[in-house]
């Protein structure tokens, strides 16, 4: 059976639902599965996924909104205006990918996150907490920020990237992509 999404129900972060993909019947209550995660799939996510924090490194504005996918991301900045040199900041984020920067977390409390806003990159999304406590991602000595995503072990799992589109999204809205190079 597919699954097509995870959901936490009535916004319960401790409990999951997964969600079959269309067509796929369902499970009963009590019924024994056994779960295998799509790894080619989960992989380039968690790739992405890690991408998107050193583009976010790269790009020093608040973050309004991102996306993630397996062969594209995108985060949407606070930025009035696109930077003029973006090969530099293209070879800066390979820089940053080819650092071999160890991707750790670590945990803090609720108390301790509110306290350090300064953690908080994204505008629009609040840090997931809520729990007690609040999961911090590490890469290196180059980010620290709240998290509950996926993420490789090491920035040169990434692999090369290179720039994409860069959209205007409004007067001080853009949208910068990013996707794998090879």
């Amino acid at each position: 059976m597919a699954i097509a999404t995870a959901v936490h129900p009535e916004g319960d972060k401790t409990r999951i639902v997964h969600v079959p993909a269309e067509g796929q019947g369902t499970v009963a209550v009590g019924e024994a599965v056994t779960a295998a995660i799509g790894w080619e799939r989960r992989y380039r996510l968690m790739r992405m996924h890690t991408a998107l924090h050193l583009l976010s490194v790269v790009f020093p504005f608040a973050v309004t909104g991102g996306s993630v996918g397996e062969d594209k991301g995108r985060l949407d900045f606070d930025m009035p205006e696109v930077p003029e040199d973006l090969p530099a900041l293209e070879a800066a984020l390979n820089e940053l990918v080819e650092g071999n920067h160890a991707v750790t977390q670590e945990w803090i409390t609720d108390a301790e996150m509110a306290a350090n806003p300064n953690l908080i990159k994204t505008m629009n999304v609040k840090p997931p907490m809520g729990q007690g406590r609040v999961r911090l991602i590490r890469i290196g000595d180059v980010d620290l920020q709240p998290c509950g995503g996926t993420h490789v072990r090491n920035t040169q799992e990434i692999g090369k990237l290179a720039l994409g589109k860069i959209e205007k999204k409004g007067k001080q809205n853009r949208r910068v992509s990013v996707v794998f190079a090879e």
